[in-house]
């Protein structure tokens, strides 16, 4: 990318980043997949071109779905969502028929280790925190109790 006139970004290893006058491209990829987007449009129509001479590539066009991540495009912006991934992680974990709440977990809720008590399934329980990690992304609302849950990754 760099031939191409891109720098990686300093917080993340898999994003690109080309800033020309006043405007910026951006390219991430994961795997062997990859999201072109900025408002140069030009420069993200040379940026395929280049790549589509380097590597087999197919533009599918508007991004609708990545890594667990909806995109739904209105006149009122962008937004992004998890549902699947969410219907996904509470079927796997036995949840489907649970009941929604505002706030996941109350202040002071007084979680702590307890000497003696039987510990949960360690390496389930990590995928499940890990995955509630991910989907604090589009949830701030429930980032505080993530926090806290993450905090017994070790033992749980």
């Amino acid at each position: 990318m760099t031939k191409f006139g891109y720098k990686k970004s300093n917080s993340d290893q898999s994003l690109f980043l080309k800033r020309q006058d006043d405007h910026i491209t951006c390219l991430i990829i994961y795997v062997d997949d990859m999201i072109i987007t900025g408002d140069d449009k030009e420069e993200i129509q040379t940026l395929k071109e280049q790549l589509s001479r380097e590597y087999e590539m197919k533009d599918f066009g508007q991004l609708k779905y990545f890594l667990g991540i909806e995109v739904l495009r209105s006149k009122g912006g962008i937004f992004i969502y998890q549902r699947k991934y969410i219907l996904d992680l509470l079927a796997a974990i036995g949840m489907i028929d649970c009941k929604p709440t505002e706030t996941p977990i109350i202040a002071n809720h007084g979680l702590q280790m307890i000497k003696g008590q039987k510990l949960a399934d360690r390496g389930q329980y990590q995928r499940v925190v890990g995955k509630l990690i991910y989907l604090s992304h589009t949830r701030p609302n429930i980032a505080y109790a993530v926090g806290v849950v993450s905090r017994f990754m070790h033992q749980p």
